[in-house]
Formats: C-alpha cells, structure tokens, sequence
C-alpha cells in the first residue's frame, strides 16, 4: 500500500484491473502420484549414490549431482470473493559429468537428461516407461526419467564427443530435440511476447522486446512459417506452471501467442490486458514469496507439434547436410530478444538423411523472426516433451519462478553454424 500511495503521485492515468470473478473457497494441488517429501533422505541418498557410482563406473573422471525438490503452499484470498488454497509440486534431478582426456589433459562434460517437472517422486519411479532412443542412439526421456542409466551413457558419449571432428561453420539444417528447444523457444518466444517486456517496463533488466504492438495490430506479422504454432498454458498437466490460480486470483487458461505463423496475443495480466481489448486477464501473474510484489511472469509457452504424421528418424531422412541438436548448453540473446546464439550438449552430423558420426564445438546464430520462418518439418505429437527452467529470473528486486516449453523434434533449414572453438587473429 505504501509503494501504491508513493506511486500514484507520479500516475498519469489510472489503474484499470480487468475484472475477474470470485471463486468462493477452492482449493487446487499439483497432481502427484507420489509425495517428494515423503520419500526418506536414505532412499533419496541411495539414488544419489547409485548414479555417481554408475557414472564413475563407466569412465567419468568426476560427477557432480543433486535434487531439486519444491512444494509451494499458497493461500490467496481478495474482495473479489476468492479463497484459494494450492498445494504446487515441482521436482529436478540432475547431473553433469566430467571427462578428462589423460593424454592431453582437456575435459568435455555432459549434463543430464532430464526436464523439470511438476511431478512428484513418480517422475523418479517409474523407471521402465516413457523413454525412447533418439536416430543418433541417445535415449531421452518423457514423463518418467531413469537417472541412473542417464548417469551410465554420459560417461561414454562424453568420450566419443572428445574424438569427434570439430564443425565446420557455414550454413546448416538444424534438426532440433525438445531437449534443446525449449531454451530457445524460452529465449526467443516466451520472454519477447511478455507485454510487461513490449511496454518497456523491464527495460532496465534483461531488456525489452522487438515484437512491438505496432507487430500485433497489423494483424499480419509473420513471426515463423505457418507450420508455427505457439500456445500460451498455465494449466498443462506435468509441467512447472502448472496451477489452478494465479497470484491474482485469476482462474488459469490456454491461449494462442503465435498462430500459423503469425503474431496474435501477448501474456498480459488484469492491469495490462485492456491495452490488448480483452476484459479478462491471462492468469498469468505469480509472485515467488507472500513478501514479494506479484507481477506478470511467463506461462507454459509451447510449440504445437505437427498435424501430420511424422517420427524424428523420418524428419532427419529428410536432411542432406545437417545436424542434430540434444541437450542445452551456453548461450546469449541480445535485449530485445531477437539476435541470439544457442549451443547444446550432443551434435550429430546429418548427411544424405543419416546419422554419420558426432560433431563438436558447434553453436547456431540467427534472428528470432528469421529462424522461425525457417522452420520446415515438426514431428508429431507422439515425439511432444517438455523441458523448462527451474529457476527464471525477471524483476528488481529479482524474482524466480519455474517455466516449462514443450515441443517435438523440429527441423530449422538453412542456419548460420559457427565452430565455437576457433578464434579470429
């Protein structure tokens, strides 16, 4: 109230919240099969052990590992009417394995391969289901993961990684798994289509966005091909924005962001959705402690996986040089999030429709609009997994908040590859 009060002083127009329903009492929690906080520190402790043993067992000269396990309990209540009880679950186990070459003394490292959920222990149960083995060899995983046999291929594709040939730069097809997408689709999608970020509010940290309304109101920008379909989502079940209500006491939904192609909405809360001529806020609004200011933070942002039928052996058939892209690794955008590179954690050469062998030091650069008007082939929804980010910062003082992306295996034509080892001069 009193940073409301300071504030007005200076206000040029009113605040105009978008009216929102009370909801009575109500109460929604995270799905789960299994209690993360049920489940003994030995049984967590021995997993752990189990797969630093399995990793240094095959050839990892150090692991590092560990588990991320939340439950937020929220109690929301407002004159709107609304008395909201959530009980929210997220789950991460990961890992990165270290190799080091004895005879040159260089180190390659590969980090695990799961997604963050919002799941309970059942994401760590359920060991023999939900994995599937990728065109390069690599298994990957859905809605279980087994971090132990993770923990057993790093070890060796990080060698074969060491012996790989180095890139050749020049221009690619990018064949992309949802394991690397997501970060990209997060970078260069989710945070530009924030409206907080479009209005200038986030000027000062992390930028702006190219995707100005002037973009949205001509009703015909081309922001990917027509095979591009975005979906804004806060309610998809497994994933790490996934809850019944957000921060405003707005009841939760699915919209599009990005339809075949084009630019048609925005993520926008009750005091930023009348500039858009809706009267019903995105329920998009999340403060991450009962002392932090809630504000406008990203949903569920995916792409919609393709309507024909079509496997990631089948899309890769389809390629005569390219690569094929697992995993995250470094990268950068610039602050209005449309010139970026990304790299990754596994590189394997395409050529003539085949897997030929695995590549290192690679990292592609576009533009976000050029890159997703570049987009040829998507795989269909039997190949759609999540990915995500634990831990998404926005705001001053900062906040962090959890986000999933999903997709399935998609295939970019023509992308600028550099070889991230070779230095000019």
């Amino acid at each position: 109230m009193a940073i409301a009060k300071a504030n007005a002083r200076l206000q040029t127009e009113p605040v105009k919240l978008a009216a929102e329903p009370g909801h009575g009492e109500v109460a929604w929690k995270t799905p789960i099969k299994k209690n993360a906080f049920e489940i003994s520190v030995a049984e967590k402790a021995d997993l752990l052990k189990a797969v630093g043993d399995a990793a240094l067992k095959n050839g990892a000269s150090f692991i590092s590992f560990g588990l991320f396990l939340v439950n937020e309990q929220k109690y929301f209540a407002s004159t709107d009417g609304s008395y909201i009880d959530q009980d929210i679950h997220r789950t991460w186990p990961n890992f990165t394995v270290t190799v080091t070459d004895p005879t040159s003394g260089k180190f390659d490292t590969r980090d695990g391969g799961s997604a963050p959920v919002g799941m309970g222990w059942e994401y760590l149960d359920g060991l023999a289901a939900d994995k599937v083995t990728t065109p390069a060899g690599v298994i990957v995983y859905g809605r279980t993961y087994d971090m132990v046999e993770d923990a057993r291929m790093a070890p060796g594709q990080v060698k074969e990684k060491q012996k790989a040939k180095s890139v050749e730069a020049g221009k690619w097809d990018v064949v992309l798994d949802p394991s690397h997408l997501w970060l990209t689709i997060h970078e260069s999608v989710g945070h530009p289509l924030e409206l907080d970020r479009v209005l200038g509010y986030e000027a000062n940290y992390a930028g702006t966005s190219f995707a100005t309304l002037d973009k949205w109101r001509s009703k015909a920008f081309k922001y990917g091909s027509p095979l591009v379909n975005f979906v804004a989502d806060k309610k998809q079940v497994g994933s790490l924005g996934a809850v019944g209500f957000d921060d405003e006491g707005v009841a939760t939904r699915e919209w599009d962001l990005v339809k075949d192609g084009v630019l048609v909405n925005y993520q926008a809360i009750r005091d930023q959705v009348g500039i858009l001529g809706e009267g019903r806020s995105h329920g998009c609004c999340y403060a991450d402690s009962w002392s932090s200011v809630q504000f406008q933070r990203m949903p569920n942002v995916s792409l919609r996986p393709g309507t024909r039928q079509l496997t990631p052996a089948q899309l890769i058939g389809q390629v005569e040089k390219g690569i094929f892209i697992i995993g995250d690794g470094s990268y950068s955008i610039d602050q209005q999030r449309y010139n970026f590179q990304f790299g990754g954690q596994l590189f394997y050469e395409i050529r003539d429709g085949a897997i030929v062998g695995m590549l290192r030091d690679v990292a592609y650069q576009s533009n976000t609009q050029e890159f997703w008007n570049a987009v040829v082939g998507i795989c269909d929804q039997r190949d759609y997994r999540l990915g995500g980010s634990f831990f998404d910062g926005k705001g001053q003082p900062s906040q962090s908040s959890a986000v999933s992306h999903g997709s399935a295996t998609t295939r970019v034509a023509g992308v600028n590859v550099i070889n991230t080892a070779r230095r000019i001069g």
